[in-house]
């Protein structure tokens, strides 16, 4: 008796198991997420990461770790982003205009493109500068044209075909002047030389001047935007200074390619929650950073117009 009603027990639990509802998988995120910051620390993209992880974490409940992983004009960790698994876990950032030239200049020969990426969300719109030491004899971007007409000025730039690049060679078509320019991996090594006296002018975005340029050790002398930065008020713009010249580096966040559909909507509602938030708008104005949110396909739209821009300015 006991033999059938164990017999009858383990059929039952075979039944049950045999039917019993597939385990479901844990919900999106469930552990942390790395950052992927391509350019080094002290940055305005690191600092703009930085702050980006800090709030995130706490919109998703877990952590959140920036990567700086540098080199060849940001490719290296561009290339990492874009080789990662497409799970959600590894997201970077990708900045316009920089990204293109690894992979439009055909001298690269690189294998991925725009399409490498899940674009997800803008961040932050930060405009270009020129920037000298506080004893320098250039108060004005004239100051600068008239003399880089007569003898190449010396200029940090923060990589070859990057917003300050471009920026520069811009104004070299619109004034025939001409810079020697120094391409660097970080703008901090660009600060250290302008403020060293090794470099005459440096290009860089008004996030990453705006505390030197308070303390008197850095005189930034135009802005490249439409209407003066409120983070700049003293400083005008190259249109006020009589150059037709509005530029900047826009920081994005950006995914593999072939992310799940659903991990990529979670990550941009969790995106758009953390930036919107009034206690990130608010660490964000403390640090001079302009948030422009972008989100999915609107954000790829903007990519991929903005590199027909890049092709046409650079002759790729």
């Amino acid at each position: 008796m006991q033999h059938i009603i164990r017999s009858c027990a383990a059929i039952a639990a075979a039944i049950m198991l045999f039917f019993a509802p597939p385990q479901v998988a844990n919900a999106f995120p469930d552990e942390g997420l790395k950052l992927i910051v391509a350019y080094g620390a002290g940055g305005g993209t690191d600092v703009t990461a930085r702050l980006l992880a800090k709030d995130l974490e706490a919109t998703i409940g877990h952590p959140v770790t920036v990567e700086n992983i540098t080199g060849g004009g940001g490719w290296t960790g561009w290339s990492a982003l874009a080789n990662a698994q497409p799970d959600g876990y590894t997201i970077g950032y990708i900045n316009v205009p920089n990204i293109y030239a690894g992979f439009l200049n055909p001298e690269m020969s690189r294998s991925e493109n725009l399409s490498s990426f899940t674009p997800l969300m803008n961040h932050v719109t930060d405009y270009c500068v020129w920037a000298v030491s506080a004893d320098s004899p250039f108060h004005s971007v004239a100051d600068v044209i008239e003399a880089a007409k007569a003898e190449a000025l010396s200029i940090a730039a923060h990589g070859f075909g990057g917003d300050d690049h471009l920026a520069i060679m811009r104004m070299e078509r619109m004034t025939d002047a001409s810079f020697n320019v120094i391409h660097n991996t970080s703008t901090a090594i660009s600060l250290t030389q302008v403020l060293g006296g090794h470099v005459q002018v440096l290009g860089a975005n008004v996030s990453e001047v705006i505390k030197l340029h308070e303390a008197g050790e850095l005189r930034v002398i135009g802005v490249m935007a439409p209407e003066r930065s409120k983070f700049l008020p003293d400083v005008p713009t190259f249109k006020e200074q009589g150059f037709d010249q509005v530029w900047s580096v826009s920081r994005g966040i950006a995914a593999p390619a072939g992310l799940p559909d659903d991990v990529k909507q979670i990550l941009i509602k969790a995106l758009k929650e953390t930036l919107s938030s009034d206690a990130h708008r608010n660490a964000a104005e403390q640090l001079g950073l302009s948030l422009d949110i972008i989100e999915g396909e609107e954000y790829a739209k903007f990519l991929a117009d903005t590199e027909g821009e890049v092709k046409t300015l650079m002759g790729w």
